[in-house]
């Protein structure tokens, strides 16, 4: 069985495996996985969701590399994350970042947001071609998670490259420098931070880490790279693929602009018809498992295909169909079980918000280019274009 991840068309498909392949074997071994290990790779959605939440799937990154002889030079603040540890650890990490993230937190968000966006939408030339991705779908989540954070704005384009070239794939030199600059900046903002104390969300993490929970230096560098990453990428990748999909299938375009109360309504569809996400980060088995039918032996990478499962028949009948009626609640775009993404409700208040703004403000919107020329980020974790050239 080969890896659809690793076809190199593997990031222009929405749907990179097909409806037989995925019935007959939803959980397919590949040849090769992490460390030159045999893998497994999982595309049904039952089998995908039982996997996200199995704690015999370890996402301690450090423990499985120890001793294989890596030449990967990563920084220790993106190896070994809240995104690559397990309960203990991760438990008490995400604690420390979940309240940022609640419902009511975004609330008190959302008119920024609503100014950010409109700010940025302010500035598109009507009548002339504009990049929805550069002008819209990068800078809005970037300068939210950044004003979140406390970075400067003139730091914040060096932010987003090398967040960009931390999922720059098949170019592990790129990665690895990518982390370290990322790792070191973050260094030198809390330094900074602690000569002079706000009150954004790094400022209580450093509270934190000087206080009674007990973070660690480690630790404190660590999940400001990962907000600082997380906090925007899926959010970009998630707004360019909304907009395009809605370009595509004019009726429902129009159905969400007539209606823009309906657009939180529909963003689940949204997100499982071109997940912002294809493939889940890193995880393997603690000990023999079976899963779809598939035994797996310990020590196993196991990749899980959210973008595939999302387009699973058996839970989603006619998946490659948009139908904004659908009940989608359960799409994995954001993950499932304790690792779900922590900033989802930040993600679907950015998502929603910039939506209203592009349909309602620009009624007439449309491609710049034929569907076919538009080009896709080179990485198998994330889907996202790399650039959406439309005139309003």
């Amino acid at each position: 069985m080969t890896d659809p991840t690793q076809d190199p068309r593997f990031p222009q498909s929405s749907n990179p495996v097909s409806a037989p392949g995925r019935s007959a074997c939803p959980v397919q071994p590949v040849p090769s996985g992490a460390g030159g290990s045999p893998g497994y790779l999982v595309t049904g959605h039952a089998e995908a969701r039982e996997a996200l939440n199995d704690a015999r799937l370890s996402k301690n990154t450090g423990a499985f590399f120890a001793g294989k002889g890596s030449r990967r030079r990563l920084h220790p603040a993106v190896a070994q994350s809240m995104l690559a540890s397990d309960p203990p650890q991760h438990t008490r990490l995400r604690k420390l970042v979940t309240r940022a993230f609640t419902t009511g937190a975004v609330r008190e968000l959302r008119p920024f947001i609503a100014r950010v966006t409109d700010d940025l939408l302010h500035q598109w030339p009507v009548g002339e071609r504009f990049d929805l991705v550069a002008g819209l779908a990068v800078p809005l989540p970037v300068i939210v998670i950044c004003e979140l954070l406390g970075v400067p704005q003139t730091d914040r384009s060096d932010v987003r490259r090398w967040s960009a070239e931390l999922f720059a794939a098949g170019e592990p030199d790129v990665i690895d420098a990518a982390s370290h600059a990322l790792a070191d900046y973050m260094t030198s903002l809390i330094a900074a931070k602690r000569r002079n104390p706000g009150s954004t969300l790094l400022d209580r993490l450093i509270s934190a880490r000087d206080g009674d929970d007990h973070l660690s230096e480690d630790e404190l560098v660590s999940l400001a790279v990962l907000l600082l990453v997380a906090g925007h990428e899926t959010t970009t990748n998630a707004l360019g693929n909304a907009v395009l999909t809605l370009l595509q299938h004019p009726a429902e375009r129009e159905r969400l602009r007539a209606d823009p109360d309906s657009v939180p309504s529909a963003l689940d569809e949204l997100l499982r018809f071109d997940s912002p996400v294809s493939t889940a980060t890193f995880r393997f088995t603690t000990q023999a498992i079976t899963l779809g039918g598939t035994d797996i032996p310990a020590g196993a990478p196991v990749s899980i295909a959210l973008g595939a499962a999302n387009r699973d028949p058996a839970r989603f009948p006619a998946p490659d169909l948009l139908d904004l009626d659908r009940d989608a609640a359960a799409h994995l775009s954001f993950g499932h079980g304790i690792h779900r993404c922590v900033g989802a409700p930040l993600a679907r208040a950015e998502l929603e918000i910039a939506l209203r703004a592009v349909l309602t403000r620009f009624p007439g919107i449309r491609l710049a280019v034929p569907a076919d020329q538009l080009l896709w980020r080179r990485t198998r974790l994330v889907r996202g274009l790399t650039s959406l050239p439309v005139l309003a």
